[in-house]
């Protein structure tokens, strides 16, 4: 299409809409209904080639889970076929059969059962204690504890005053 060549290029898309003639608005909203028009056209072509492959590939018993794991399946294979998955398999390999790998997996096997052991060993004498102290009677009558000194007495106390002053230090200390 030719415009007119006394359009500018001063707007944002390169020409000035008020220097556009109308026949160069015309033929410019021409050229977009067209082209509007084809990429529908387009759209539809694609959805209906869209619905024709679905069709196809149910008929060929493939559903979009098969298609989503063959994919999957590919993709790992060409994964564990490539040259660094290989090298770095082989580096590993090559770990897990050094000396030092092995004394370290037997040391920690080792040390687990060791410490397995301990424990299963502390439990059993933590419960005999703990039903030898059921079985002892208790040395005195449960007592109630009371205030032997009021509530305005005790905040005046030396020991409430020191008691305070930690409180108020640990307060100031954290802020």
């Amino acid at each position: 299409m030719n415009f007119s060549t006394r359009i500018t290029e001063t707007s944002t898309n390169g020409y000035s809409p008020s220097e556009l003639t109308d026949y160069d608005v015309d033929s410019l909203q021409f050229e977009l209904a067209k082209t509007e028009d084809e990429i529908q056209t387009l759209r539809q072509v694609l959805v209906d080639k869209e619905k024709h492959a679905a069709d196809i590939r149910r008929q060929l018993g493939m559903s979009p889970l098969s298609n989503v794991k063959q994919n999957l399946s590919k993709g790992w294979h060409e994964v564990q076929t490539s040259a660094p998955f290989l090298t770095a398999s082989a580096t590993l390999e090559d770990v897990r059969h050094s000396d030092v790998y092995v004394r370290t997996r037997d040391g920690l096997s080792h040390a687990g059962q060791v410490t397995s052991s301990a424990l299963s060993n502390m439990g059993v004498v933590i419960a005999r204690r703990l039903a030898e102290m059921s079985a002892l009677p208790l040395p005195s009558p449960a007592r109630t504890l009371s205030h032997t000194m009021s509530v305005p007495t005790m905040r005046h106390s030396s020991t409430f005053k020191s008691f305070e002053e930690m409180v108020g230090n640990v307060k100031v200390s954290s802020s």
